[in-house]
């Protein structure tokens, strides 16, 4: 075997393995809407049989007494070029908002491509623009690049209206299809000249994985984004939710202070209402805020609960650094689950610390409480409200939080965050 042919036959067999990589990944990608997903499977499908076709005709190619497989292969390899050309108008219409099935471009290029499917039938009975010597060699006639007309026309088509939509496709939409398009363009014009599938199929392969990965970074963009909806959603769920019996005791507790000492239950009122509004803040809030916002929410809540229990909960505050931002609703809800699920009146007083400090690559949070701490199994309240936290914290600022054990009880909340 020629050294020639043997370098072709392994760039084939490279081509469909990336063939076949594309296929799996767009079958198990997340995030890409059903309707992507299902055109760039069937997509990468095709060009899977394309690339396949092509290897057997490496192989087979100039093998005597194989003509009539070598036609077979040649219809498949043509097939399998033609129709991702026509599935990119209908990507495209649809990437616009456009019904595919109504659009007169769409009618166009179905028109283009049934030319062609007609012709290249008619290819597989009749020498009219190629045919298979007795030695297995392809032999072109002076009509062939008239076969290949109707492509080119569907190709020039796409690449018009692709420019003149340009307006109405996220820009990374655009150049994915832009480098596809033009591309294939030419490269379809060139093998209407020189008539060799190799170059048309290693550019179809490859400018398809190109428009994949762009599309796909698209639609993890857009997926990555509606999962930050969907924290600050939870976020919002969690604020409107706050426990029914802290404001009842609160407003009790401001109500029998009013004539025991009214200077503390002007206090409690200011504290609960910087409380309530640090709280209602958080829902208009979809991006990190200064922690020194947080500390002022946290240090209200924990003032107000103070209020109600006097004797058994202390707070102690080391947070000399402060110029770093955080979510909205992280230190807060995990002070409150501190005092929740750590104050006991059989086991003295509750103590709670929040510390801050700069650490390597970032800022550090310390939250640690001497309760008995939380069974996620009897409670799993606490854990969900941890988790989305913890969920929040590494989408909105690409932080982590742990959560473990203190040597002789309670709890310690460790967050980190970049930056």
């Amino acid at each position: 075997m020629p050294a020639i042919t043997e370098l072709a036959l392994i760039l084939c067999g490279a081509l469909l393995a990336l063939a076949l990589l594309g296929l799996f990944i767009a079958s198990i990608m997340p995030g890409v809407d059903r309707w992507s997903k299902r055109f760039f499977i069937v997509l990468f499908a095709i060009l899977t049989m394309g690339m396949t076709a092509l290897t057997i005709d490496m192989i087979n190619y100039g093998r005597p007494g194989t003509a009539t497989l070598e036609k077979i292969v040649w219809y498949i390899e043509s097939l399998a070029d033609a129709v991702p050309m026509m599935m990119m108008t209908v990507y495209l219409l649809h990437c616009c908002g456009e019904d595919w099935r109504k659009s007169g471009l769409f009618r166009a290029v179905l028109v283009l491509s049934a030319l062609f499917f007609i012709l290249l039938g008619v290819s597989q009975f009749a020498p009219v623009f190629y045919y298979f010597s007795p030695e297995n060699e392809a032999a072109y006639s002076p009509w062939y690049p008239l076969l290949l007309v109707p492509m080119d026309g569907v190709m020039i088509l796409n690449v018009f209206s692709l420019i003149r939509r340009r307006g109405r496709l996220s820009k990374r939409h655009y150049y994915a299809l832009l480098i596809y398009m033009l591309p294939m363009t030419v490269g379809l014009i060139i093998h209407t000249l020189i008539f060799n599938f190799l170059f048309l199929d290693i550019g179809i392969t490859l400018f398809t994985l190109a428009m994949f990965a762009i599309v796909v970074l698209d639609q993890l963009e857009l997926y990555m984004r509606q999962q930050r909806e969907i924290a600050h959603q939870r976020a919002n769920i969690m604020v409107l939710q706050m426990r029914p019996h802290f404001i009842y005791n609160t407003m009790t507790s401001i109500y029998y202070l009013c004539d025991q000492d009214a200077r503390k239950a002007k206090q409690v009122t200011m504290d609960f209402t910087t409380y309530l509004r640090k709280n209602f803040n958080a829902i208009a809030s979809d991006s990190p805020i200064p922690f020194s916002e947080e500390l002022a929410h946290t240090r209200a809540y924990l003032a107000v609960e103070q209020a109600q229990f006097e004797d058994t909960l202390f707070v102690e505050y080391d947070t000399p650094h402060l110029q770093f931002r955080l979510p909205p609703l992280t230190l807060q809800p995990i002070v409150e689950n501190a005092v929740k699920h750590g104050m006991d009146p059989d086991a003295g007083p509750l103590r709670i610390s929040v510390r801050t400090r700069e650490a390597d690559g970032g800022s550090e949070i310390i939250v640690e409480d001497n309760g008995s701490g939380f069974d996620a199994a009897a409670d799993p309240a606490p854990h969900s409200t941890l988790s989305n936290i913890r969920q929040r914290l590494q989408m909105m600022c690409g932080g982590t939080m742990t959560i473990q054990s203190r040597p002789g009880g309670g709890t310690m909340v460790r967050l980190f965050l970049p930056g």
